[in-house]
């Protein structure tokens, strides 16, 4: 029997597995993938160097796949910010009808997407957040707990806690983003009041992953602890691979005497970080893993994938709607 969420219905997607929109992984090749297996797969805006790049990809993504696809457009303090604006107007240009924002200051890109009818998912890490988040008039909310790649928030809040929250206190429906890689989370999120999952760093270790081999290996043979939270010291906390460069940026944030960004600022380059996953040095610089990466242990295709997580989460399913019955208990 196929799965009926709010998800599901609204994005017309069969499984309710949403593939993160991860910077220099989000291409059409690994989203074309999950939306043929039957989740929906996300193309990642910021990925392309300008909005006509990211109309490219959009119709090189269609050509893939005849099935429902997204774009996140994540908005992020810069120097000199991209034009969202631009990027938005792309979006709803080629047609695309499914939307995932994050970041600071959302309001006119969600107002210029819900204008033009678009469905929009927006990630959150706090219900303070998620409430404001509301009030633009979100279709879903896709909760970050702690747990999660990137950047985490400044309040650690695991996703157990933070998904009741979001039961409770929600009006609109809510997917489960940090910590998901299986089908028994995936039925544990819906236990919890979800209609879904958002998964990254489980995506990243496919085969349609557009990411060096040696990367997904590392990913592979990773433990749970083999992550690390940097930037904390300027409030931009952003959990990383623990590898060589993250330990000696943490060493800079521990122990300088002046606070200042600009001496640990290469070390947390996002180009030196997009390198490691065209070379497979995984060294090379910073790149972002949930601590899911201990629940990780094989590079399968996206169908495979998802296929196994529908199974896993039918059967955990059934299993805890079998511990409860009408019949008395049995005497010990």
């Amino acid at each position: 029997m196929p799965f009926n969420t709010a998800l599901t219905r609204k994005l017309g997607i069969r499984v309710p597995v949403v593939q993160g929109g991860m910077q220099w992984v989000g291409y059409a090749e690994l989203a074309s993938a999950v939306s043929n297996a039957g989740g929906l797969g996300i193309l990642t805006a910021l990925t392309q160097p300008t909005p006509e790049d990211l109309r490219k990809e959009i119709r090189r993504c269609r050509t893939m796949t005849k099935n429902p696809f997204g774009v996140n457009l994540t908005l992020l303090p810069a120097l000199v910010p991209p034009d969202y604006g631009a990027y938005a107007q792309v979006i709803i240009d080629e047609g695309i009808k499914i939307v995932e924002t994050a970041g600071n200051n959302p309001g006119p890109v969600i107002k210029q997407l819900k204008q033009a009818g678009c469905i929009v998912l927006h990630k959150c890490t706090t219900i303070r957040h998620a409430k404001s988040a509301v009030k633009l008039g979100v279709d879903f909310l896709s909760i970050d707990g702690f747990e999660c790649a990137g950047h985490v928030g400044e309040h650690d809040i695991t996703n157990f806690i933070l998904l009741s929250r979001a039961r409770q206190d929600l009006g609109v429906p809510f997917i489960a983003s940090g910590g998901f890689a299986d089908g028994q989370g995936l039925a544990a999120a819906l236990a919890l009041g979800a209609d879904g999952i958002n998964m990254g760093t489980r995506f990243m270790s496919t085969v349609e992953a557009p990411i060096h081999q040696k990367v997904k290996e590392a990913i592979v043979n990773a433990q749970e602890t083999d992550t690390a939270l940097v930037l904390r010291r300027w409030k931009n906390t952003t959990r990383l691979f623990a590898n060589k460069v993250t330990q000696d940026a943490l060493k800079v944030e521990r122990e300088s005497t002046t606070g200042e960004f600009s001496e640990i600022g290469p070390y947390v380059s996002g180009k030196r970080g997009r390198q490691v996953f065209l070379n497979g040095d995984v060294d090379f610089g910073v790149w972002t893993a949930g601590q899911v990466i201990g629940l990780i242990h094989d590079i399968p295709t996206c169908a495979v994938l998802l296929n196994r997580i529908e199974k896993e989460a039918q059967e955990a399913m059934k299993r805890s709607q079998s511990l409860y019955t009408d019949a008395p208990a049995s005497k010990l």
